[in-house]
């Protein structure tokens, strides 16, 4: 491919070097949970959907001739994405005392079963069995566009808390900027190798890539968010980026209540109340006091 098509094996080269980077960008996050032995709020979806993205991605790469570049990358994806669902799984076990984490453990599961196993083996079976050749290869192509065009939705919840909240604090600009690198990659690795289903997908990614871009220059500058029009904790745990190829990443925000703050908050008011009781029946001690002398 080197020799026949040296274009698309450059950008498949850079592609492979900015999503590896991508793809290891959670591990702060595992090396957080594994420290803390704890998987916190933290979700597991977008590293089920990753490693199922990539699955798909990889077997349709293993039926293209001159993609060897899109197996590389993918069977990395593969291979880090698993390791971080297994990590995930093991530390959400530790915690199955705790009601929560144990339903987190039991749902990371059953995804993992029924859709990396069970749906990936559908798939599988019903393109070997029923179609034949290169129309299996169209066939998977296009469900490996769906499934990256599905995944962009996630951007789409960040660009709608950075508007409503007027703040980038929960948009990391850097992983942004790689993300949309990487779509113009592999978009031109497509384009070279005239694959269309390889370089639709980024054209979106692209797209979304430089909103979030724009957005960050829109509102770098504002104040960080008040407390009121910040976003929950569950949902900023939530935050998801990822890329069409199936590379993920949750940007972690501590944004836990202050519920020790609303306890404190709550005991001055009631000793300040209780102070106030006791000038008021001391001062009407004092005047009757007055009317007795």
């Amino acid at each position: 491919m080197s020799i026949h098509n040296p274009m698309a094996f450059t950008f498949g080269i850079l592609g492979n070097i900015i999503s590896f980077m991508v793809f290891l960008a959670p591990v702060p996050t595992f090396i957080r949970i594994v420290k803390k032995k704890s998987t916190e709020d933290f979700q597991s979806l977008p590293y089920l959907v990753a490693l199922f993205s990539s699955m798909l991605w990889l077997y349709y790469a293993l039926l293209q001739k001159d993609t060897i570049l899109l197996v590389t990358i993918n069977s990395f994806g593969c291979v880090i994405e698993t390791a971080y669902i297994a990590i995930y799984v093991v530390y959400a076990t530790r915690e199955s005392r705790e009601e929560l984490n144990f339903e987190m453990q039991v749902s990371t599961t059953k995804l993992l079963i029924s859709v990396n196993m069970g749906l990936l083996s559908l798939i599988l079976l019903l393109t070997h069995f029923l179609v034949d050749g290169s129309v299996r290869v169209k066939v998977l192509g296009w469900l490996c566009v769906v499934v990256s065009v599905c995944v962009f939705a996630a951007p789409l919840n960040i660009l709608k808390q950075v508007v409503r909240t007027k703040s980038v604090e929960f948009m990391p600009f850097t992983l942004s900027f790689f993300l949309t690198l990487s779509a113009v990659m592999w978009f031109a690795y497509g384009l070279f190798l005239k694959d269309l289903c390889v370089a639709l997908p980024n054209v979106l990614g692209f797209i979304l890539g430089l909103i979030q871009m724009l957005l960050y220059g829109i509102y770098r500058k504002a104040q960080k968010v008040n407390e009121k029009s910040k976003p929950s904790a569950e949902n900023l745990r939530s935050i998801i980026i990822l890329s069409a190829l199936g590379s993920s990443e949750i940007h972690p925000v501590d944004a836990e209540p202050d519920v020790n703050g609303g306890v404190e908050e709550h005991d001055q008011t009631e000793e300040s109340k209780e102070d106030e009781k006791n000038m008021e029946a001391s001062h009407d001690k004092l005047q009757s006091n007055e009317c007795a002398v």
